[in-house]
């Protein structure tokens, strides 16, 4: 649990870095913003890390922003709390984003993450099922299921989570490597 608890932060602390920027010059879009199809797909046929990491930091732009400035407030602090591990006070505040706008899937997103790191784990995957039904190329929720199924000793779902978020975004290279691990680890079982 502790190895998918710090691989959750490292990939929170990844997702933050991009929303922090986000949340310093808002755009006026979210989920159903007209551009995420030709940047997901800009994603899937990135020739090279840095050029997928580009077109990622501005999918995560978008995501992050709202039009409610409370809404990115309370964002921004979530955000800095889960920085700071205090996971609960960041759940209150993803609590009072998602009452207050529960259509933005990134408050969904980052209410899992605290969920999860607080280790209440049927509420993360609740969450992160609100998330895929606003945004199903949300990678990174796909990705946090994976860690979700990996702490439950449930590597199958783990792997098809994993498998999920590398089809949205094959450049994940950490989420790479589990899938490479769970494809030994189930085939080994197999035997």
């Amino acid at each position: 649990m502790k190895l998918a608890r710090s691989a959750l932060r490292a990939a929170t602390a990844a997702f933050v870095l991009a929303g922090s920027l986000a949340l310093a010059t808002p755009a006026s879009a979210r989920q159903d913003d007209d551009r995420l199809g030709e940047l997901f797909n800009q994603l899937r046929t990135a020739p090279s890390h840095d050029t997928a990491e580009a077109v990622e930091d501005q999918i995560w732009s978008i995501w992050l922003d709202h039009p409610g400035r409370e809404v990115l407030t309370l964002m921004h602090a979530g955000v800095q709390l889960l920085h700071k591990d205090d996971f609960k006070a960041a759940l209150g505040l993803f609590d009072r984003i998602v009452r207050m706008a529960p259509d933005y899937a990134e408050g969904w997103n980052k209410r899992a993450n605290a969920n999860y790191l607080i280790g209440n784990y049927p509420a993360a995957v609740a969450d992160i099922r609100k998330t895929l039904m606003l945004e199903p190329r949300h990678f990174a929720a796909l990705a946090g299921l994976g860690l979700v199924y990996l702490a439950v000793e449930e590597p199958a779902g783990a792997l098809r989570a994993f498998e999920a978020a590398l089809a949205i975004n094959p450049h994940m290279n950490g989420v790479q490597e589990q899938v490479d691990k769970l494809r030994k680890q189930l085939a080994g079982s197999a035997l």
